[in-house]
């Protein structure tokens, strides 16, 4: 294999580059009211409790009806909802109601108030399980408590934002189990 040809690149750019984890759809509830905010900057943080870390701008809609809950539902879409992620990325639930608006279906929840989007391949209901970084810097730290995955979907297509309105979907999967051998690090 032939090295790459680096150059520069600007900053502001970085995110195409190492923001690949799939885009979410947000269910959130608080008084009667719910929304879904679409996101793209999250990662895992634990695995045994699953931890979950995410950043919600405090002018985002959301950011009250989450922050006073302190619960929230990660919810998964694949390409076939790339128009309604769009979409709810591209509205205020100040303004529209975005599950009728967009025709996604809210259903119950077993472990917190806000409603899993039916259409999602999969879901994780969620508790707030550290709020020291919100204020400073708007990062969630979230506990999943249930998680809801349609286990016949073998390789989601989901969706990854690059950036400037572009997404890349899931391909192939490879599989290296067989070669794979935990180390103690």
């Amino acid at each position: 294999m032939t090295a790459p040809r680096k150059s520069d690149f600007p900053l502001i750019d970085v995110r195409q580059h190492l923001e690949t984890g799939p885009i979410v759809l947000v269910t959130s509830a608080w008084k009667g009211e719910s929304n879904i905010m679409t996101m793209g900057w999250h990662m895992m943080m634990q695995f045994d409790p699953a931890l979950f870390g995410c950043y919600i701008w405090s002018g985002n809609h959301s950011y009250e009806l989450i922050r006073n809950s302190q619960e929230c539902v990660i919810n998964v879409p694949t390409l076939e909802l790339a128009d309604q992620v769009v979409a709810v990325g591209n509205s205020t639930g100040s303004d529209v109601d975005k599950f009728g608006e967009f025709g996604l279906t809210a259903t119950a929840a077993t472990r917190v108030a806000a409603p899993l989007i039916a259409e999602c391949y999969a879901s994780f209901e969620c508790h707030l399980y550290d709020s020291k970084l919100i204020g400073d810097y708007g990062l969630f730290i979230w506990e999943v408590v249930k998680a809801h995955v349609d286990r016949s979907v073998e390789q989601p297509r989901t969706l990854h934002y690059r950036g400037g309105g572009q997404f890349m979907v899931a391909g192939e999967t490879l599989d290296f189990r067989q070669q794979f051998r935990p180390q103690n690090l």
